[in-house]
């Protein structure tokens, strides 16, 4: 799955797993967070509810990775003169460093043959003491993705050799249409 086939599911608006907010999840993490200042990025951004409600949280330097170039372009006009930076690339690329990682419908987007890579990549990308937190499908989905299912063990399994699992539970208050299908993790890289 390339930046054409990405592409091609946003110009035809098939972005099913879109859920037109914020991730409630999400949300609760953001609130509880102090530091302002924190590097943060969102891989597989989409639509990027979560930057827009960063930036009303007043958060100052929030990055947007998306592959998909009509994404990319949306939200370059949608976020002008917010400091919302918006990259268009490909994650496995991506060379930066940041404090917090916000995992929102990116991984389960991704093979599951990618899987490991992207944890071998996201230790690189989050700083010593940072956070990879996020949402992550504790669930099979009955079709051929993507969304591409999983489970606490497969993620036990793959994260567990790069990252300390400071919190994987089931979320309490999901979106109504994940309810019982979402796990909430908080990672700190080892």
């Amino acid at each position: 799955m390339d930046s054409q086939y990405w592409n091609d599911r946003y110009l035809n608006n098939e972005t099913g797993w879109d859920m037109g907010q914020v991730s409630p999840p999400l949300k609760a993490y953001i609130d509880q967070v102090e530091n302002k200042q924190l590097r943060i990025l969102i891989p597989g951004g989409g639509n990027s509810y979560e930057a827009d409600y960063l930036h009303q949280q007043g958060f100052s330097d929030v990055t947007v990775l998306d592959i998909a170039p009509v994404v990319a372009e949306r939200l370059r006009q949608r976020f002008e003169g917010t400091g919302i930076k918006v990259v268009e690339g490909d994650f496995f690329v991506h060379a930066a460093q940041y404090d917090l990682v916000l995992e929102q419908t990116f991984f389960c987007a991704l093979e599951p043959g990618l899987r490991r890579q992207y944890v071998e990549h996201m230790h690189r990308l989050i700083v010593p003491g940072g956070h990879l937190a996020g949402v992550l499908f504790n669930w099979q989905f009955p079709q051929e993705g993507p969304p591409f299912g999983g489970d606490i063990h497969e993620y036990r399994e793959i994260f567990s050799p790069y990252f300390e699992l400071y919190t994987m539970e089931a979320c309490y208050n999901s979106h109504p249409a994940r309810q019982g299908k979402e796990v909430f993790i908080n990672f700190i890289p080892k």
